[in-house]
């Protein structure tokens, strides 16, 4: 059998099963540590609850996707996760869901497995979403995921640190309401509002522009040169203001097309 029809015979194999999202719809790609537990409370022991070690390498491996071929426009990680929101323009790779989700979870693995120098691995899922305000629930979502992740994290470790068994603490939890877990933390000293925002809130990234001094390089001349970075802002909005702030950076890139 010639290569060419033997191709044509396995390649079906691979693709019969391709899904690709429609032309139109946003996407969003989450990406998830790999029992980043065992990663971070063995392997590197970070510090608990929260690490600004550990925070500052999910920023750069965040960074790092969003600056490596795709069309992304927001990006936002809170613990071991990150989300990216790309812009529904984006074509990359025929918007095939499999050719997404391993190309942007080989990307971010190797990029935290560099900086961590350990092996670390993250998966990938893509979330498509038809309109703007199923974009903004989406980050809503996460952003108010991140202050529950926050406060559970604070009232677990600060029981762990009274002596209290892995499950002894969990169990404690379970019964607790949100009210009553700020008042656990404020009798041991935490005032849970005063808490750094990145950790209560998770971290963004933007695109910003920003002009630069630069040199025409047909004449000489000083001349200056608009360029874009991303940006990250660890003192995010809360409640309705952070779905404003997610609305308006989609009604700016909107309105740029």
């Amino acid at each position: 059998m010639k290569f060419d029809e033997l191709d044509q015979k396995m390649r079906v194999f691979e693709t019969v099963h391709d899904q690709c999202v429609l032309p139109g719809l946003w996407m969003v790609a989450r990406l998830d540590g790999r029992n980043f537990t065992r990663l971070t409370k063995e392997l590197q022991k970070f510090e608990v609850p929260f690490d600004e070690r550990f925070r500052d390498l999910m920023v750069r491996t965040t960074e790092h996707v969003m600056n490596c071929g795709f069309r992304i426009i927001y990006g936002f990680t809170e613990s071991d996760e990150i989300s990216l929101l790309l812009d529904y323009r984006d074509r990359s790779f025929g918007r095939k869901t499999r050719k997404l989700n391993s190309v942007l979870a080989g990307e971010a693995s190797a990029k935290f497995s560099l900086l961590l120098g350990e092996l670390a691995c993250l998966d990938c899922r893509i979330s498509e979403l038809p309109t703007v305000e199923n974009v903004v629930d989406y980050f809503r979502w996460r952003n108010e995921d991140a202050h529950r992740n926050a406060l559970n994290a604070h009232c677990y470790w600060s029981l762990r640190q009274e002596g209290e068994s892995a499950n002894a603490a969990n169990d404690q939890l379970l019964r607790l309401s949100t009210s009553e877990k700020n008042e656990m933390l404020f009798r041991r000293g935490t005032n849970f509002n005063d808490l750094p925002r990145w950790q209560k809130r998770g971290v963004g990234l933007v695109w910003e522009r920003y002009v630069k001094d630069a040199t025409n390089a047909k004449t000489g001349e000083a001349v200056t040169a608009s360029r874009r970075r991303i940006t990250p802002i660890y003192e995010l909005p809360m409640g309705d203001g952070y779905s404003d702030f997610v609305r308006k950076l989609l009604a700016d890139e909107t309105s740029e097309s």
